[in-house]
């Protein structure tokens, strides 16, 4: 076990996908954030006790994938980034000076 005396705004990496941050709290609480993929069940010690559980295989709250879009939605958004970008670079011609 790792213990760590931290200043709000940091972090703690784990591995190549986690990421715990620090956002401060009070003497009783700390807020962390917790950045993860869907496939790790990240779970409170305070719902496994009201519920009756331990922490251990078979007792994972199960996260369940979102739907997958149509392909006309994703037409759509496709359509819409390529808007976007065509409006930035538009954007950017006109903020820069014309080079003669």
């Amino acid at each position: 076990m790792l213990k760590l005396s931290v200043k709000p705004g940091e972090y703690v990496l784990i591995g190549d996908d986690i990421k715990l941050v620090f956002t401060g709290g009070s003497s009783n609480n700390l807020r962390v954030l917790i950045d993860a993929p869907r496939a790790y069940n990240i779970v409170r010690s305070e719902a496994l006790e009201r519920y009756g559980m331990a922490a251990g295989p078979g007792n994972e709250v199960k996260h369940y994938r979102d739907r997958e879009l149509s392909p006309e939605a994703k037409e759509k958004i496709k359509a819409i980034l390529m808007a976007e970008r065509k409006s930035a670079r538009r954007d950017l011609q006109t903020e820069s000076p014309a080079k003669t």
